[in-house]
């Protein structure tokens, strides 16, 4: 019954829009087999306590899917919904987001990355077996090199992410992707952060994370290196992870005039937004503050 109503609002509403007259209310009425009366004690109805509660979570949904920069799914968007005392279903979350036509930026198809195996390379044991957990910051990280298109060129990125907080620690860009540019990114993790003594580094088996010069860089700051098989995407998997966020979320969204553009623009992604302000979930910051609390009270 209450569709029928809906449709002579609708009705109501184009007529309004529109200036013209073109059906009255008592005719519309007869025509759906509703009485005028039914009708008017609907609309004078007060709204349920349910059709606000879902005004409310739509607003609520809106507002997270705008504050994530229009990136987030409805996965995400539920989390930033229970973190914030809101308790519905993702599937609830969903059907909003259809409503109000949210729709996330989407992953653009994988593309050839920039590991070249070094055949003079000598062995390198693999340490973490694709178990990228840690116990504590500072005893395992993975790094990985991007590139960044600009009308100047590529941009390259180093990164370097804990395993334990998630967080980007070390990172360094530059127009190539020689071993000073990883070295740079681990020399700042090393600098800015706490590394346990003999921790360890993980990376894919390019030709200049196999390099003699990346590992004396390594030995220099009591680091263990731990390389993945040649090819295989899914031992570096965090790192590979961080790269699809960074593309899909900001760089596939955006055109750099120069890399001085794209260099600033993300730094503010994984200073700010990655490693401390993202939605949902616990942010790597959080994660840190957390591990510090637990030791100040253990």
């Amino acid at each position: 019954m209450s569709e029928k109503y809906e449709l002579i609002n609708a009705e109501k509403a184009t007529t309004a829009a529109t200036g013209e007259k073109k059906y009255t209310i008592t005719a519309m009425c007869e025509w759906l087999e509703v009485s005028t009366s039914g009708y008017y004690e609907w609309q004078d109805r007060p709204e349920s306590a349910t059709t606000l509660r879902r005004q409310l979570l739509g607003l609520l949904v809106k507002e997270a899917f705008d504050d994530s920069d229009e990136t987030y799914g409805h996965r995400r968007v539920h989390a930033q919904l229970v973190r914030c005392g809101e308790r519905c279903s993702p599937e609830f979350v969903r059907g909003l987001m259809r409503e109000q036509a949210l729709v996330a930026c989407q992953p653009r198809p994988w593309r050839h990355n920039l590991t070249d195996s070094d055949p003079c390379a000598g062995p390198i044991p693999d340490l973490v077996c694709r178990d990228f957990t840690a116990e504590a910051p500072g005893q395992k990280m993975v790094g990985d090199i991007t590139y960044i298109p600009t009308w100047e060129g590529w941009l390259y990125l180093a990164t370097v992410i804990d395993c334990h907080t998630k967080a980007v620690i070390g990172w360094a860009m530059g127009d190539n992707y020689k071993t000073p540019l990883i070295s740079a990114a681990i020399i700042m993790a090393a600098r800015n952060h706490s590394l346990e003594p003999g921790a360890i580094f993980h990376s894919d088996r390019g030709s200049n994370y196999t390099s003699a010069q990346f590992a004396d860089t390594l030995a220099a700051l009591d680091l263990r290196q731990s390389v993945g098989r040649t090819g295989i995407c899914y031992d570096n998997a965090m790192a590979e992870s961080f790269f699809g966020a960074l593309k899909n979320e900001l760089v596939h969204r955006t055109v750099y005039p120069t890399r001085e553009h794209a260099r600033a623009d993300i730094a503010r992604y994984v200073e700010v937004r990655y490693n401390t302000l993202r939605l949902g979930y616990k942010t790597p910051l959080e994660v840190h503050n957390e591990y510090l609390n637990r030791q100040q009270t253990a």
